[in-house]
């Protein structure tokens, strides 16, 4: 299709206008649409795996409880080394009471120790209980062992549910891309819509992955710790929760600084990718026209801003944990402080201090994971709010129920069509034209003209603005898009290989086919005589881009590939246009045995090669101002015969 035929695509260009550049860059950096809509539209990835959730939840939930009730059992075993310890000493005689020394020590007027060993569980002249503090480490033991089981059953319930998820959410972008127009990709670069399919999509998987058990397990150990803190001192408690304001007030303003910046940076990634598939794609003609420094320049720009964006997203993001571990260490001495404090006052045990210390650390742990955990969710849901983007883009109008037809006869008929890419600008005006059965029709006509917008008005991959297309009758557009493509052939001067065998690009065009049949269209589409001379004759390896076979080849494997078809239609886009004169004789021979019974339309500018055309449609400007056999169209001596002179004075002067 021509360049004015359908809008372009605004990937970057090489060497194109700084100002182009700057416009295709995207400008400055965006906000998240709606973040809160955005998230819980990601959570509802995981409604289908519930049960996986709902267990992987209460997994994690068990080993929330083993892990806070480990410190307590802890500081249990400190309790017993400490009385044994309190228990040796000296000033303690053997056969005397707790009471009785701790009296002893208030009448030699030292209150203070009095206070400490008050509280302090122990017998004089007895030390260290070894079994009661192998139980208590028997306990301990057992108690993180089993957290650890139910950690890595959590870990692994939560895996399937996210990757199970992800899988859908690809199985839905794969369908979308199904559904959406071809006017969708005329106007996205392909490495962005790749870079929403693939990096995008991993994204979300890596934050689901990272996030979601690890947040709900530590929301889970914030409550559980922050219960047993409030059992063992509500004092200690309410002095570790003075900082917690402080850590969400600076995770919110630290969240909203950096969430424009992984928007960003999400967003230059699939220009940069674009960039990076055009230049791929097109490396042989960068080079010829040497714009390899354009190139480079270009890529450079987007670089340079996707590390600027990246630094920034990330630097300001990780500014999260460090201001929590300050906020932590701050809470922790204050809670050292005053435990210390609240021991020698006998208020409390030197193990219940200890314990408060872990579990303080603890509650900070989470909470700091939590804040870190920013970053990875603002950069997932950025990445969800793309893939919702092409989730929810406007799809091609909806299919028709499967309706039976007879036999294909190939009568088609154009009742005033009109069409246009662009609301304000008309390309095909009030059309009509009628192809019967077994003609072949060509159309000519100037770079522009509309000639490949009709045959994409024919295969639906656009609808017409107004007007209709019917087949036998029947209008096209009250037909699937499946049904009516598969009475349709079609070879395009833009030829396409997949990463196969020469016989599996052959037999795309046919759902069941057999080596004699692929052997039968080879031959017919003079493909034998090459293949045959290959290593691997039909099993030859094609790479993606087809660069081990020729493109005069490539072109004559896609015209095997409608000879296997059959179909009933065919259509012909400038499809000898890679190959030599002698083979392009050869191949208008075949083409006319394929084009026996069929209703054909060719698109040529080679006028040489349509001069057997029963019908030839000169268009201009989306109209057709001619039509006729070749003999009558010279004879008229209007636009064909214009064009048909100027082609041959051309050959004229070349062969001067």
């Amino acid at each position: 299709m021509s360049s004015s035929e359908t809008p372009q695509r605004r990937g970057p260009v090489p060497g194109g206008p700084p100002a182009a550049r700057m416009m295709m860059a995207g400008g400055p950096p965006e906000k998240l649409e709606d973040f809160k809509g955005s998230t819980k539209r990601l959570l509802t990835l995981l409604k289908p795996q519930r049960l996986y959730v709902g267990a992987a939840l209460a997994f994690g939930a068990v080993s929330v409880f083993l892990s806070v009730l480990g410190p307590y059992m802890l500081g249990r075993g400190t309790d017993v080394i400490f009385s044994g310890v309190i228990g040796r000493l000296p000033i303690f005689r053997t056969g005397v009471t707790k009471e009785q020394a701790v009296s002893g020590l208030r009448a030699d007027g030292q209150d203070n120790l009095a206070d400490l060993v008050a509280n302090v569980d122990f017998t004089p002249g007895q030390g260290i209980d070894f079994d009661r503090l192998g139980q208590v480490l028997a306990w301990v033991a057992l108690i993180y062992v089993c957290a650890w089981f139910f950690g890595v059953f959590q870990g692994r319930l939560t895996t399937r549910a996210v990757q199970a998820a992800v899988y859908d959410l690809r199985q839905q972008v794969e369908a979308k891309l199904g559904r959406l127009p071809l006017s969708y990709f005329d106007q996205q670069p392909r490495g962005e819509v790749l870079s929403r399919a693939t990096n995008d999509t991993d994204n979300i998987a890596q934050t689901l992955q990272q996030t979601f058990a690890q947040l709900v397990t530590s929301l889970l150990m914030i409550v559980g710790v922050l219960g047993m803190m409030f059992w063992i001192s509500p004092l200690l408690a309410l002095i570790a929760l003075v900082t917690v304001p402080l850590s969400i007030w600076l995770t919110t303003v630290i969240g909203k600084r950096s969430q424009p910046q992984f928007v960003s940076q999400w967003k230059v990634t699939g220009q940069l990718n674009g960039h990076i598939e055009e230049m791929f794609t097109g490396h042989t003609l960068v080079k010829v026209f040497g714009r390899q420094h354009e190139a480079s320049t270009v890529f450079g720009e987007h670089n340079d801003k996707l590390y600027a964006s990246s630094f920034r997203a990330q630097f300001i993001s990780g500014l999260i944990q460090p201001a929590m571990m300050f906020i932590g260490n701050v809470n922790y001495v204050l809670v050292a402080v005053v435990g210390g404090l609240r021991v020698a006052s006998g208020t409390l045990t030197l193990g219940e201090v200890q314990a408060f210390i872990q579990y303080s650390r603890q509650f900070s742990q989470p909470l700091t994971q939590v804040a870190s955990m920013a970053n990875l969710v603002q950069s997932g849901v950025a990445s969800a709010e793309r893939v919702f983007a092409l989730l929810d883009a406007a799809e091609q109008s909806p299919e028709p129920g499967f309706q039976e037809m007879p036999a294909v006869q190939g009568r088609i008929t154009f009742e005033n069509v009109s069409f246009r890419y662009l609301p304000d600008k008309p390309l095909i005006e009030n059309l009509n034209l009628t192809v019967e059965p077994g003609q072949t029709v060509a159309i000519v006509g100037p770079t522009g003209a509309g000639k490949t917008t009709l045959v994409n008005l024919l295969m639906r991959f656009y609808d017409v603005t107004s007007g209709r297309i019917t087949l036998d009758g029947v209008d096209i557009a009250t037909m699937p898009r499946e049904q009516l493509r598969s009475h349709i052939g079609m070879v395009l001067q833009d030829t396409w290989l997949f990463g196969g065998s020469i016989a599996d690009n052959i037999g795309y065009g046919a759902s069941v086919f057999d080596q004699a049949s692929v052997h039968a269209a080879a031959e017919a589409a003079h493909v034998d005589g090459f293949v045959r001379m290959l290593p691997d004759g039909y099993d030859t390896k094609i790479d993606e881009e087809g660069s081990n076979v020729s493109a005069g080849q490539k072109q004559l494997v896609t015209i095997a590939r409608a000879f296997l078809a059959e179909p009933s239609i065919l259509i012909l886009d400038e499809a000898t246009s890679s190959v030599d004169t002698r083979t392009e004789v050869l191949i208008q021979q075949a083409m006319a045995t394929l084009r026996s019974g069929r209703t054909s339309f060719v698109i040529a500018h080679r006028l040489s090669t349509i001069r057997d055309a029963d019908v030839i449609l000169v268009m201009e400007n989306g109209t057709i101002v001619e039509q006729g056999s070749h003999d009558t169209l010279l004879a008229a001596d209007g636009a064909y015969a214009r064009l048909y002179s100027a082609q041959f004075a051309q050959a004229v002067v070349e062969l001067d």
